[in-house]
């Protein structure tokens, strides 16, 4: 009812809401609340946004609704690859893309392209698929965007490609000096301290991955809980590769089932994965690493897992 009547109040262009307001309080919610939540608060801003741009009429405030659509469809997509709809995701990706390029607006058309790229390496897409992507987006502009850049070193990871991940973290510092920041709000340079730590980790390159996590750890705010809890497991990801099965298996499992269930989202539970993808074959049958499989499955359907060890970090062993 309260949208039926914002509806007679409001001019035809739309610019009687507040929409950079709303903007910045999905963005907020994104990074701090559980991911249904955030889903089911974006509704309503989708269904006002769908009747501003069909009363609009002038095109220059349609291409500004359209700048606004693409950044609210960012959000819908990145919370739906928190809850592991990667369909649907992949969907809202398209409709972000396609708004977003509608908008003429290149800062939003690269921010909605990096993301896409970022979250897709969350088992939405295949790491080589991530970065046809960062390609495909560097054919619109040679305008640096850190996130394609991070996007494209964390997929280089994935793939084993070590070397080359390393040297795109030199581009990325690179590109976030030369960028700074994005007005929207999303990129931060704690995001280059992650990239950092999961590249890092994966390498098993113990004291710069160490020197990272502890980079995020420190700047990111506290209510940051994706940030704050992946980069914990990028340390048991790089134990690991050193070989302390056990240790990280164990730091994983109890990490992952002493977050609340609400917060254990796809990006955590494939981190989680990427653990269990560093043991070597013929340590599959461990009992720390068969302890971790049970925590993600249990943690994949939204649960609790039963398993309530201490939550304490464990530091490497071999």
């Amino acid at each position: 009812m309260r949208y039926l009547l914002e509806g007679h109040l409001s001019d035809p262009d739309g610019s009687g809401r507040d929409w950079d307001c709303a903007l910045a309080n999905h963005l907020h919610a994104l990074r701090t609340r559980p991911p249904h939540q955030v889903i089911d608060d974006l509704t309503a801003d989708l269904y006002a946004l769908h009747t501003d741009i069909a009363q609009s009429r002038h095109q220059d405030a349609t291409r500004w609704l359209y700048r606004v659509a693409a950044i609210l469809a960012c959000v819908q997509a990145n919370a739906l690859t928190r809850i592991g709809d990667h369909e649907a995701a992949i969907r809202w990706w398209s409709t972000a893309r396609r708004t977003a390029d509608a908008s003429g607006d290149l800062e939003v058309r690269l921010l909605v392209r990096g993301e896409e790229a970022i979250h897709g390496l969350y088992g939405q897409r295949e790491p080589r698929r991530v970065l046809a992507l960062v390609a495909a987006a560097r054919r619109i502009t040679d305008r640096p965007w850190p996130r394609l850049v991070a996007a494209e070193a964390k997929a280089l990871a994935m793939l084993g490609r070590h070397s080359d991940a390393t040297r795109t973290l030199d581009r990325l510092v690179d590109a976030a000096e030369r960028v700074g920041g994005d007005s929207l709000g999303w990129w931060k340079v704690d995001q280059v301290y992650f990239a950092r730590s999961w590249v890092h980790a994966a390498a098993g390159s113990e004291r710069a991955a160490d020197a990272a996590r502890d980079r995020v750890l420190s700047t990111v705010s506290r209510n940051s809980y994706q940030y704050r809890i992946n980069v914990r497991l990028h340390e048991a990801i790089c134990t690991v590769v050193q070989g302390g099965i056990d240790a990280g298996c164990r730091h994983a499992a109890e990490l992952i089932d002493a977050t609340p269930a609400a917060y254990r989202t796809n990006h955590v539970v494939e981190t989680g994965r990427r653990v269990l993808g560093a043991v070597p074959p013929g340590r599959q049958a461990s009992p720390a690493v068969a302890d971790l499989r049970t925590v993600l499955v249990a943690a994949s359907g939204g649960g609790g897992s039963g398993h309530r060890g201490p939550a304490g970090a464990h530091r490497r062993s071999g």
